[in-house]
């Protein structure tokens, strides 16, 4: 892997302060945002939330399937403990998974009280569906299929409402800013605004909480919106924290399939489909997956549904396969996945009368900025929540309805560990000039690479001639240091541990699939741990 470079910005232009910064708005960085808040007890503007686009923005509002806990009468935590590890392919932490899990119901308890709505069956109680992986009926969800968009719209208005959180959007987060002693003090952003905040700025800061979201925008083909592009996991290699897992991409196994040649974010098709009852054929009408392939079939764990759908179509020649919900009838669709028919018929397909073409897309990164199970890294006072963390939670492969409920989860013991031992600010050190940027334009490139060589499917040669084109497009420098080339950069960077990692982890096992390593192995049973001095193996027990 070609090292990552210090991108520090020039010397700031402004300069303002809070007891903890906040990087990110979807549900890990709202939900911190108010722990943090009540934490600090401060004043005013002492909790300051950085946002790239709009704090409505991000992955959490498209959020389809719901958020999953423990909370039905035949249901237990430690059910879900088992459910999570099975999905996880021997990588889950066990005291992690079980931290989520008995802590979760509570945490959607607390959700529920800030406003969120969620469906309610006639007689009341939270209606509870089931996903892939699951064997209970846990599931909670709002709208139908508009999960994220309600759970954000409630945290953004508990935010908005606390007058300790002030809200800075069209900020993209630039470098860490650290004490001699390498401390977390703050963070240099570059703020697309008018006034005193405005271009190259910094924030001094006693923590700072990354909650920047996943890298899909890294593949040509993802679920996940422009927004999306690693910035917290670059982040926090140039600053020196350990990084885990970045291997393991969950690929959504039914985005829909908008033709050859389509890139960018791809409409999701939420595995609640199949949930009550639509199953995947090919394009003759043979399902793709059955009872003799997995016990749960349709409602296998993602990684097993996308390369089940891959195998396929690399069989066939198909670009796609369908889903068919058609005997699902039109009132269950239209009362269960109101969205995703109005995207579908936008699309020019009619779930209602027609099987939907779908594809594997990038969904999920299970891999992050690693940290304990107070959301601490390994850099003094630089935290980290949500899908740009690694908690160890999911191991190989996310389970489905997972991540909403790690970031309520994870949000909050940060928040803890916050009221416990916030540091006294400490004295950055000067920022340095910004090293070489690559030119925004080799973005499309990037995802085209990425997704040939260290997608879905993997080898040890697709892997080595990535590596060889992603440094081909490190040597394309930009002299704009602007937003534009400072998310390339990342992206970049991002795109090069992830490859290095997926060259060094010889074996398939959940959402990394070699086909020149077909099994699972003990050997490797145990995470990839990337910093800048490179990349080690760490065994785990216990699983």
């Amino acid at each position: 892997m070609r090292p990552a470079t210090r991108l520090l910005a020039p010397a700031p232009g402004w300069t303002t302060t809070a007891d903890v910064v906040v990087v990110g708005s979807g549900v890990a960085g709202l939900t911190a945002a108010l722990h943090a808040a009540a934490a600090v007890r401060g004043d005013a503007g002492s909790v300051l939330l950085i946002t790239k686009v709009l704090v409505d923005d991000g992955s959490t509002r498209w959020a389809q399937g719901g958020v999953a806990a423990a909370i039905g009468l035949d249901d237990t935590p430690e059910e879900h403990l088992q459910d999570t590890l099975e999905a996880g392919a021997g990588l889950c932490d066990v005291d992690a998974v079980r931290v989520l899990c008995e802590e979760g119901p509570a945490r959607l308890h607390e959700l529920i009280a800030l406003g969120a709505a969620f469906d309610r069956d006639a007689a009341g109680e939270l209606a509870l569906t089931r996903e892939g992986g699951h064997h209970r009926n846990r599931i909670v969800h709002a709208g139908g299929d508009a999960t994220g968009a309600e759970v954000q719209r409630a945290l953004v208005a508990a935010v908005r409402a606390d007058p300790r959180i002030r809200v800075v959007e069209h900020a993209l987060v630039l470098d860490l800013l650290r004490t001699a002693d390498g401390r977390a003090a703050g963070i240099t952003l570059h703020v697309l605004g008018e006034g005193t905040e405005d271009g190259v700025g910094c924030v001094r800061a006693r923590a700072v909480v990354l909650a920047t979201g996943g890298m899909g925008q890294v593949y040509a083909s993802t679920t996940n919106p422009a927004v999306s592009t690693g910035d917290g996991v670059a982040l926090a290699l140039r600053a020196g924290a350990a990084v885990a897992d970045l291997e393991f991409v969950q690929f959504h196994p039914t985005a829909l399939w908008l033709g050859p040649g389509a890139t960018g974010q791809q409409p999701l098709i939420s595995e609640a489909v199949r949930g009550e009852g639509a199953v995947l054929v090919d394009l003759d009408g043979r399902r793709v997956i059955d009872e003799k392939d997995h016990p749960l079939a349709d409602l296998a764990p993602r990684d097993v549904v996308a390369k089940a759908i891959h195998r396929r179509m690399l069989e066939t020649g198909a670009d796609h396969v369908l889903l068919d919900a058609r005997h699902l009838g039109e009132e269950l669709l239209l009362s269960r996945f109101p969205s995703i028919v109005e995207r579908c018929r936008e699309a020019g397909v009619d779930p209602v009368t027609e099987p939907v073409p779908v594809v594997p897309a990038a969904h999920y990164a299970s891999g992050g900025v690693r940290t304990d199970l107070h959301g601490r890294t390994d850099v003094p006072g630089l935290y980290a929540c949500g899908e740009v963390a690694c908690t160890g939670v999911h191991g190989a492969n996310r389970l489905a309805s997972n991540s909403l409920l790690e970031g309520l989860v994870f949000a909050g013991r940060i928040g803890l560990d916050l009221e416990r031992s916030l540091p006294p600010q400490g004295e950055p050190v000067e920022p340095l000039a910004p090293g070489l940027l690559v030119d925004p334009s080799v973005r499309a490139e990037l995802g085209r690479t990425m997704s040939e060589g260290a997608g879905v499917l993997r080898n040890r040669a697709s892997l080595a001639e990535t590596a060889r084109r992603l440094d081909d497009l490190a040597m394309q420098t930009s002299g704009a240091p602007g937003p534009e080339a400072w998310e390339a950069t990342g992206l970049l960077q991002v795109a090069q541990a992830l490859t290095a990692a997926a060259a060094q982890r010889e074996e398939t096992r959940g959402s990394h699939w070699r086909d020149d390593f077909p099994d699972a192995s003990d050997a490797w049973r145990g995470h990839l741990v990337t910093t800048l001095a490179g990349t080690t193996f760490e065994p785990v027990e216990g699983v």
